[in-house]
């Protein structure tokens, strides 16, 4: 390796990088599907979203990988993220 960067630190930067883009996809597939489901509540979807992952300054998205398991099914995950909706709406 001419460039002098290690290749084994690059392998596990990539990794690292993979997995936020994991993990901000699956936050960005549950609010799309919260905002479509109930879109005659936008409001509240919004409020619970902003509630959920926390403000600007203090935004986590992976806080949405709890809705995920080992086998990441999609519709599992899903029903998981509607529940926990339905929960917050109705505590």
């Amino acid at each position: 390796m001419g460039d002098g960067k290690d290749p084994v630190q690059n392998s596990v930067h990539n990794m690292g990088l993979g997995t936020k883009n994991r993990q901000k996809q699956t936050a960005d597939i549950c609010k799309q599907h919260l905002r479509e489901k109930y879109r005659d509540q936008r409001g509240l979807v919004e409020e619970f979203i902003l509630e959920f992952e926390g403000a600007r300054k203090n935004c986590d998205v992976t806080r949405w990988n709890r809705f995920t398991d080992i086998k990441d099914i999609k519709k599992e995950m899903l029903k998981r993220l509607e529940a926990h909706f339905e929960k917050w709406l109705n505590p």
